[in-house]
């Protein structure tokens, strides 16, 4: 019989490089704590992340410098955090010409977003409603 361990609290914060690969694996291992913390509908936080991932790797990328990925659990939401390394170039939720549908869909997603500063780079943050099973 294979016993289960909780999360002993509702948060998850992990480092990756700044490469597509990382951005992936951020996806991938997201949705892998949503599933563990027993978030239902987790396809928007999903989205949220994939979102904000690819923007780190794409816009936030400095040369030898990681990018983070932070989510706390809320009873009716979860909060997603994506730092980066670039705090000169902040990011706008615009009319795409181009791609850049991203923060759009973001924004549609999320009841607020945001960027807040670090010593070095940017926070970009979200707020995607969740509801959490309880056992």
């Amino acid at each position: 019989m294979k016993s289960e361990t909780a999360t002993p609290t509702g948060e998850f914060t992990l480092r990756l490089s700044a490469t597509r690969r990382g951005a992936r694996l951020a996806r991938l291992l997201a949705v892998q704590q949503l599933h563990d913390w027993g978030v239902t509908g987790a396809d928007a936080v999903e989205l949220v992340v994939a979102e904000l991932a690819n923007n780190a790797v794409q816009h936030g990328w400095v040369p030898g410098r990681d990018f983070e990925v932070r989510m706390e659990r809320g009873d009716d939401h979860v909060r997603v955090e994506l730092s980066d390394a670039r705090g000169e170039r902040l990011p706008m939720a615009r009319e795409p010409d181009e791609g850049g549908y991203g923060l759009l869909l973001v924004a549609a997603l999320a009841t607020a977003w945001g960027v807040k500063d670090r010593p070095v780079g940017k926070t970009v943050w979200a707020t995607v409603p969740a509801s959490v099973r309880r056992a």
